[in-house]
């Protein structure tokens, strides 16, 4: 089954790969997935989680914003509207909404949305961007660092990464988790 609501994004990993001339072998070797899977990825069969996408800008020097380029008229450039905005559909039930009306600025913001049980994946993210975020509705369970012991954020509480950071996250509970994450 093709995944329309990721086509975007399948091409975009593609042809960026392309343009770096990495084959698909190179790729999947550098981000330590197997080659099926990424050429499912970048076929629009199987959606990444967040820890592959951000392992996949990383390997292909881009940042993750990169992924959410898309070219909407808008009224106004400093301004974006919900019916504006790209949104990318991950494995593991997490969903990013690009609030930002830019991406040229000095950071970004998503209002990523998980599912109960979603998880940025099994992998901890290693991520050049600095990055933060505000719980609005539900729990974010984070893992940090080598630290076995995780942190659940409950609404109103927030967060701060340095880049590089080691981390990943999930929705531990039976009710969506709603985000406001910001990263440079």
């Amino acid at each position: 089954m093709h995944d329309r609501e990721n086509e975007g994004l399948a091409e975009l990993i593609r042809d960026l790969r392309k343009h770096k001339n990495l084959t698909l072998g190179a790729l999947a070797e550098r981000i330590g997935r197997s080659v099926g899977f990424l050429s499912q990825v970048e076929r629009g069969l199987s959606r990444p989680t967040v820890a592959d996408l951000t392992a996949i800008s990383e390997a292909l020097g881009v940042p993750t914003t990169f992924f959410y380029a898309g070219s909407t008229q808008r009224e106004q450039p400093w301004v974006t509207r919900p019916a504006d905005r790209r949104t990318l559909y991950y494995a593991g039930g997490v969903t990013d909404i690009l609030a930002s009306p830019s991406m040229s600025g000095g950071f970004s913001m998503l209002d990523s949305i998980l599912a109960p049980g979603a998880s940025s994946g099994d992998e901890h993210l290693n991520d050049s961007s600095e990055q933060g975020g505000f719980v609005l509705e539900g729990e974010l369970t984070v893992w940090y660092q080598d630290d076995d012991a995780p942190v659940t954020l409950y609404p109103n509480d927030s967060f701060q990464l340095p880049p590089h950071a080691k981390f990943r996250y999930a929705n531990l509970t039976d009710k969506p988790t709603r985000v406001l994450w910001v990263f440079t």
